[in-house]
């Protein structure tokens, strides 16, 4: 008698599960049927108001924004390859301070004593982005990289 007792729980339980997860999968249903009627009806009364797609609707587009050109935007190149009679001036200020802390060092430096020199703090957070632009000044030609991983001007 208490192995029938046993299986009408263990079966109750195992329904009473499955009508959950019937009733969350239904619920789901429902919302995606709610909002598909949604868009049913948007895409109807824009049918309705441009003849289905024929002649321009009252809906006006506004002209896009102009973008504003500056170094960086659209690929540009923050620090440009330097090539002869080329100035500190085709830097952005950032780089052009670093530019002016190397040059005033009177010898190599390393990283931390650039970001030193620019008030950051000397986290690893804080100093591998001064790193990351000596490096890519070192790169296009402006500072030269020492084998110890120091900068110099050229």
């Amino acid at each position: 008698m208490t192995d029938v007792l046993t299986w009408t729980l263990q079966q109750r339980l195992e329904l009473e599960e499955r009508a959950e997860v019937l009733r969350k999968e239904l619920a789901e249903v429902e919302g995606r049927l709610v909002r598909l009627e949604a868009a049913e009806a948007v895409f109807g009364e824009w049918a309705e108001a441009t003849d289905g797609g024929r002649r321009s609707s009252d809906i006006v587009e506004p002209d896009p924004e102009p973008v504003a050109v500056t170094p960086g935007a659209a690929g540009m190149r923050l620090v440009p390859d330097r090539a002869d009679g080329m100035g500190v001036e085709a830097l952005t200020s950032d780089y052009r301070r670093i530019m002016e802390i190397v040059a005033d060092a009177g010898g190599p430096v390393m990283a931390k004593d650039v970001a030193r020199a620019l008030g950051r703090e000397l986290t690893p957070a804080k100093v591998e982005p001064v790193r990351g632009q000596l490096r890519k000044l070192a790169d296009r030609g402006w500072l030269a990289r020492t084998g110890a991983g120091r900068y110099l001007p050229r």
